[in-house]
């Protein structure tokens, strides 16, 4: 049986359960944590993430991916204890979640040497530990695929085919970059079924993410609750509509959702409820408000259900 690392070790494949592939038990900047950690409050984060988790798990959820990168704060050892805390599995990521910038240190080394980097958060262990990562995370965002962003896209493909690792490469449909972020992986000789392009669901452009389906990648419908990109009315209609064509086994649905967050300060939450721009982003949305519209639409019955939260993230993990 095929194993995937977690937080705790690795487990096997069949073990996971029940997953949601892609949320954040906490995400802050590195920078400003490491240089003002006055401004943070461990324990505040850690309940918020404890409960988070909990009302997951009593969803019935058994594992969560934390594509928590370099430049979201990345912490095994903090995701190492809600794991403890919850009896919630959690899966780790490496690489780095960047629109453009680099640091000098990568800039001024090649692909070869940043790849490595990786390798040895796969391989060895993360952050001086022997919890190692299980997946890449990549990003391209509104600035398109810049060259740094390709040099990070690159350098993940080259560890993912170095260690048979599986990506995750945060996109942007409203600038099309998915097709770009599929053409290098493919360019690098990357397995497509280890390739999930995530935040397809920001667009309800059906024909452009059956075309990324149909370069053999599997497309994340994972920011449930953030408005701001889509309404969940219209993500529930792309999601049905791409479940109806046949489309199930390639599809992944979660929330993104941060336990935590240091982008806005504390206030700033309830001027985006008020607004619209997010609303109930939680862990447990799709759960108590998704699954139960597809399944009154008629696009989501228990095969399809167990196909995209517990079959989908153990195949990407484990292709």
């Amino acid at each position: 049986m095929a194993e995937v690392q977690t937080v705790q070790g690795p487990v096997d494949a069949d073990e996971l359960g029940l997953t949601l592939v892609h949320e954040h038990v906490r995400f802050r900047d590195e920078a400003v944590t490491e240089q003002w950690p006055g401004r943070y409050d461990e324990q505040l984060e850690l309940d918020a993430a404890l409960l988070a988790v909990n009302a997951a798990k009593d969803r019935g959820v058994r594992t969560i991916g934390d594509p928590t990168a370099m430049f979201g704060g990345r912490d095994v050892r903090f995701m190492g204890r809600v794991a403890d805390e919850t009896g919630v599995r959690i899966v780790a990521c490496t690489g780095i979640y960047s629109y453009d910038y680099l640091p000098h240190y990568f800039e001024n080394r090649d692909i070869d040497v940043i790849a490595d980097h990786f390798v040895e958060d796969i391989e060895v262990g993360v952050q001086g530990t022997e919890i190692r990562a299980a997946f890449l995370k990549c990003a391209a965002d509104a600035a398109g695929v810049t060259e740094n962003v390709e040099k990070i896209h690159r350098a993940i493909a080259r560890a993912s085919v170095q260690t048979g690792a599986p990506i995750m490469a945060h996109s942007m449909p409203a600038v099309a970059t998915g097709p770009r972020q599929v053409e290098i992986f493919e360019q690098e000789g990357v397995d497509m079924a280890k390739v999930q392009i995530a935040h397809c669901g920001d667009t309800d452009d059906v024909s452009y993410i059956e075309a990324l389906i149909d370069r053999g990648v599997y497309v994340g419908l994972d920011r449930y609750g953030l408005e701001m990109y889509l309404p969940i009315e219209a993500r529930n209609a792309t999601a049905a509509a791409l479940l109806r064509a046949g489309h199930a086994e390639r599809l992944m649905i979660s929330q993104d959702f941060c336990a935590t967050i240091d982008w806005f300060p504390l206030e700033a939450a309830e001027v985006f409820e008020t607004s619209g721009a997010i609303r109930n982003w939680s862990m447990t949305l799709v759960f108590d408000e998704v699954v139960p519209a597809l399944r009154e639409q008629g696009a989501m019955d228990d095969g399809a259900f167990q196909t995209v939260f517990v079959e989908n993230p153990k195949r990407w993990l484990t292709a």
